[in-house]
């Protein structure tokens, strides 16, 4: 099991790139569109991405659930994978607004940018870094949307105060994640496997 920050940061590195390359050799963690529809997905909307859009989708919820982004808005997507939520969120945001999808993975990257131009759409924009330092100024994001993401982040507090830093005042953090409750034993943890299961 993965120790140091950097360690982590591979291990979770590497394993979204083989679920880029290879979403159905995933066996620890549900992927693709069945997953996106358990999880709360209009399965009509589902349905109608390309496959490529969907197969790679790791989500543990549904970060636009909560409410959506509407028409004009900026909204930054944290570790957006191959694009699911970002693409999502770009038809809703429409013409005049603005969604830009961050991961670590350049597998994932150059996915999520392949189905922004099969679905044609010109409001979406993918970016390979990390999500500890955005590269954005402050206070530049109506919403920043995150699914599954923040519980692979070694430093979890430094992730959410850049979320807070990028949006503007009055902007809104959605987000999809699990967490381990606190009367959750060491060797249960352990049991649980790799860092990026």
């Amino acid at each position: 099991m993965p120790n140091s920050t950097e360690e982590i940061r591979t291990t979770v590195k590497q394993r979204f790139a083989k679920i880029a390359r290879s979403p159905d050799q995933e066996k620890k963690f549900p992927v693709g569109p069945a997953s996106a529809k358990a999880l709360g997905y209009d399965a009509d909307e589902i349905d109608a991405l390309p496959p490529s859009a969907t197969e790679s989708f790791c989500g543990v919820g549904n970060s636009l659930g909560r409410g959506e982004p509407l028409p004009g808005l900026t909204v930054r997507d944290l570790g957006c994978g191959a694009g699911l939520d970002s693409l999502l969120a770009a038809r809703r945001v429409g013409p005049t607004g603005k969604v830009i999808g961050v991961d670590m993975a350049p597998e994932m990257v150059e996915k999520a940018r392949r189905n922004a131009r099969l679905l044609g759409l010109n409001n979406v924009e993918f970016v390979n870094a990390g999500i500890e330092k955005l590269p954005v100024s402050d206070g530049s994001v109506d919403m920043v949307i995150s699914n599954g993401v923040f519980n692979l982040c070694p430093d979890k507090p430094t992730v959410l105060a850049e979320a807070f830093r990028v949006l503007r005042p009055g902007g809104r953090l959605q987000m999809a994640d699990i967490l381990l409750r606190d009367d959750v034993r060491a060797e249960e943890v352990a049991q649980k496997g790799e860092w990026s299961d």
